[in-house]
């Protein structure tokens, strides 16, 4: 079982880190930095509000509560900031990408199994679930943000945000 844990560590892991480079090439796609904080009828949330929201959230519940950092989150701040540069917005990204690696290279299979430290929503979680929902959570942020560098840009170029290769190559065959 614990190995089976582990490669599911390793997983979101990947799955983390491509999803946040993939947040990245958004954030660079876009023409400049005003179209990043241009709000559009029907969408409330920016992309840079998506990216901020995300870096913020990963750096809280993976490094603050599962790891004890001292990131003090600022939630409101995330949906009400407007007008940093790309280059600010992605800042935060990397911040972000390196509490993922820092955090899931060191927790273990106990951590994992164990509760979750915090209930999210009065919901008590194991651990290895709540990274999980971590996954799914940026994935879904990272699709609004690619529909809105779409809309705002008029470009419906791709940057590959899901791409399979990154995570592909890394996992275990079914065989083995």
């Amino acid at each position: 079982m614990s190995d089976a844990l582990l490669e599911v560590r390793d997983t979101i892991h990947r799955l983390l880190l491509r999803d946040l480079r993939a947040m990245q090439r958004e954030i660079d796609a876009y023409v400049d930095d005003e179209t990043l904080w241009r709000v559009v009828p029907g969408i409330s949330n920016p992309g840079g509000t998506h990216a901020l929201h995300i870096a913020g959230n990963l750096r809280y519940f993976l490094g603050t509560v599962l790891t004890g950092g001292g990131y003090v989150r600022d939630r409101e701040h995330e949906f009400s900031a407007r007008g940093q540069t790309r280059a600010e917005v992605s800042t935060e990204i990397v911040r972000a990408m390196q509490q993922v690696t820092q955090t899931l290279s060191t927790i273990d299979t106990t951590q994992l199994e164990a509760p979750y430290p915090i209930k999210v929503l009065d919901v008590q979680l194991r651990t290895d679930a709540f990274l999980m929902h971590l996954a799914v959570h940026l994935g879904y942020h990272l699709g609004q943000l690619d529909y809105h560098r779409r809309i705002v840009s008029g470009d419906p170029t791709t940057v590959n945000t899901m791409g399979t290769m990154a995570l592909i190559a890394h996992l275990p065959s079914a065989a083995s």
